[in-house]
């Protein structure tokens, strides 16, 4: 069994003469993540390894989850204005020694993504975390793998 996580970057700031890439998150992205990684920590669910876009916004929420969890954290720049395809690319890399990973990304892709895998998710909000069961051993199985929902979390909505 693996788990796969996907976080919507947290809530981002867009100064002036910033480019989308270089988006720095803002002060309420900076809250939610610190809150919804400690609520996933304090709540057991388990990360082995972090996968973060590139992209400032995202990398930045990987990194607050990272200041919890102490993980390793990569980059893939497939995360960056995703395609579903582009989320599969990015899980065929993962090793097989890794149980549970959280990716993470941006709207419109993840949501689309996550509902290409499951009918129980709709719309991700910034810094929204949905968590999948796996069933595979190895994640080069994933796309012919049966996927469950096991939790969906939206910052305005979790009880700290």
């Amino acid at each position: 069994m693996k788990q796969l996580i996907l976080v919507r970057h947290a809530k981002s700031d867009w100064p002036e003469e910033t480019e989308d890439f270089d988006r720095p998150l803002a002060n309420k992205g900076l809250e939610d993540a610190a809150m919804m990684s400690r609520y996933m920590k304090n709540n057991n669910i388990s990360i082995d390894y972090l996968l973060s876009s590139p992209a400032v916004r995202a990398l930045n929420t990987c990194e607050i989850f990272n200041q919890t969890y102490q993980l390793t954290v990569g980059t893939d720049p497939n995360l960056y204005n995703p395609k579903e395809r582009n989320f599969e690319s990015a899980i065929y890399t993962l090793d097989d020694s890794l149980n549970s990973v959280a990716l993470f990304s941006h709207n419109n892709g993840i949501s689309n993504f996550a509902n290409s895998i499951s009918e129980d998710i709709y719309h991700f909000p910034t810094c929204g975390v949905a968590g999948f069961q796996i069933e595979c051993d190895s994640w080069s199985q994933f796309e012919g793998a049966r996927k469950k929902l096991l939790f969906f979390y939206e910052p305005g909505k979790i009880k700290t």
